[in-house]
């Protein structure tokens, strides 16, 4: 049957369409292969051993206190080093027994304009497969994760499995999750105050399904790198090993564990907290110990710890600097001298958000409050020893570190002197830890010394005799 003019461009039409669909099909194709290709790289050993983590407290980095406001200084942390971003915990915050302060509970303030203030413990989570609305939307996570990858980092949450907020959603569902009185009740973490927060039973096996499960959405859904896990040594290992098999199944993953137990580190973690160290750093910045007591605390990690494992080295974080103080309260003049320690020794260094600034304050914890944002004497050190950490193996610090060995002087109980080496790469720490001057000499270094921090070179005669202020140190590169 013959066709009419307007049947013919009907059909002309239907081709042109069908062409230019299987055209964006192909070009769809085509983007799905790049971004597939493109996809970012899961952490490995090898980005450990020259990494600086960064503790990111959302709610306080800025006015907003948003996933937003972060992601735009991502690239300003790269300056810094930084490697591994840990994002405090970003699950939605109970409401019910929410604290106030000390045994106050927020349902307890009459006053609605002060009771608002209180947004509660981070670490009291209301669903563990939700954003709290106050940090952002999912998409804005997404941006904040993108950001990070494009920028060479990686991202890992601070997970909280010890305990739930009161009005989390299990205690509804699976009340047989919880640890329970005589009585038959719910308790909270026996030992401690957090009375906002509900214990989790272990001895249920369907409560490891169910944790593993809850990790597992973060890395297939928003692609994480890994975990920071709250009082990880409150939490069984053999659950930890179990979770973290789990996860690993799915894609290589960096463990974080808020502990110095032994047995976290054999299969489940990769690295944990240097307590130990961090409270002996506290007593030299206040005069209570010397340098024997350091030394003897080295020994105690050679003996104790297997050679991969990783410790993670503070001077501050979110606990030390809401209950104890912040790094000029409990460090004073030896400020300096132990941010450069904690870069120098082997691990990881951390900084917590605000401390780039040199911030002097207390970051409220249970309330709004604001880091400070004005470049500094801490930021540029920072910067210092974050390029000498990333571009110098004699710091390396992960699971195939650089040797440390003490070098021995004069003055030992008060002067601090380390070598760092790998292969021909080698970085010397020398620190006046005590509130004198102190004379004394030290073996002779072969080679050219850069100062990293202060930028001067020198070849130091054989036999000299160094004098350091209180609190003096140096950090050298040596080239031969």
């Amino acid at each position: 049957m013959k066709k009419s003019t307007s049947q013919w461009l009907v059909l002309l039409f239907a081709a042109m369409t069908l062409f230019s669909c299987k055209e964006a099909l192909k070009d769809h194709d085509e983007e799905v292969k790049d971004d597939t290709s493109s996809a970012y790289s899961p952490i490995t050993n090898e980005d450990l051993e020259n990494a600086v983590i960064y503790e990111a407290n959302i709610r306080q980095y800025s006015e907003k206190g948003t996933f937003n406001e972060f992601t735009k200084d991502i690239p300003e942390l790269k300056k810094l080093g930084v490697k591994v971003i840990w994002l405090m915990p970003v699950f939605p915050i109970s409401e019910k027994n929410r604290k106030a302060k000390g045994d106050l509970m927020v349902e307890d303030i009459k006053d609605p304009v002060e009771r608002a203030k209180y947004l509660g413990s981070y670490y009291a989570v209301a669903d563990y497969e939700k954003i709290n609305p106050d940090l952002g939307t999912e998409a804005d996570l997404n941006l904040l994760i993108e950001t990070a990858h494009e920028n060479g980092m990686f991202v890992i949450l601070d997970w909280v499995a010890n305990h739930t907020g009161w009005d989390n959603l299990w205690i509804e569902k699976h009340p047989d999750f919880y640890t329970k009185d005589e009585k038959g009740n719910i308790i909270h973490p026996k030992g401690t105050d957090w009375t906002d927060t509900a214990d989790l039973n272990y001895e249920n096996k369907k409560l490891w399904d169910a944790m593993s499960s809850s990790m597992i959405y973060w890395v297939e859904t928003f692609n994480v790198d890994g975990f920071r896990c709250d009082v990880a040594h409150e939490v069984p290992t053999e659950f930890w090993n179990y979770a973290a098999k789990s996860i690993r199944d799915v894609k290589p993953v960096f463990m974080l564990a808020e502990s110095e137990k032994k047995d976290l580190f054999i299969d489940a973690f990769d690295m944990g907290y240097n307590w130990e160290g961090h409270h002996i750093m506290n007593e030299l910045a206040q005069g209570k110990t010397d340098v024997n007591s350091w030394d003897e605390y080295m020994l105690r990690v050679e003996e104790n710890y297997q050679s991969d494992d990783i410790l993670m080295n503070f001077i501050t974080n979110h606990d030390e600097n809401s209950w104890n103080g912040s790094v000029t309260e409990r460090m004073g003049d030896a400020s300096e001298a132990m941010l450069a320690l904690q870069y120098v020794i082997p691990g990881m260094p951390l900084i917590y958000s605000g401390q780039e600034y040199g911030m002097t304050e207390r970051l409220k914890f249970f309330e709004k409050d604001q880091i400070p944002h004005e470049k500094g004497k801490v930021w540029n050190m920072m910067e210092k020893l974050g390029a000498l950490k990333a571009t110098n193996p004699a710091l390396n610090g992960g699971k195939d570190a650089a040797s440390y060995r003490r070098i021995n002087t004069t003055e030992d109980s008060k002067i601090y002197a380390i070598e760092r080496q790998k292969d021909d790469h080698k970085v010397i720490y020398v620190a006046n830890f005590s509130d004198q001057l102190v004379e004394f000499k030290a073996p002779t270094v072969v080679g050219e010394m850069t100062d990293a921090v202060r930028g001067s070179k020198s070849n130091i005669p054989a036999d000299y005799n160094f004098t350091f202020p209180p609190y003096g140190y140096r950090v050298w590169e040596v080239r031969k």
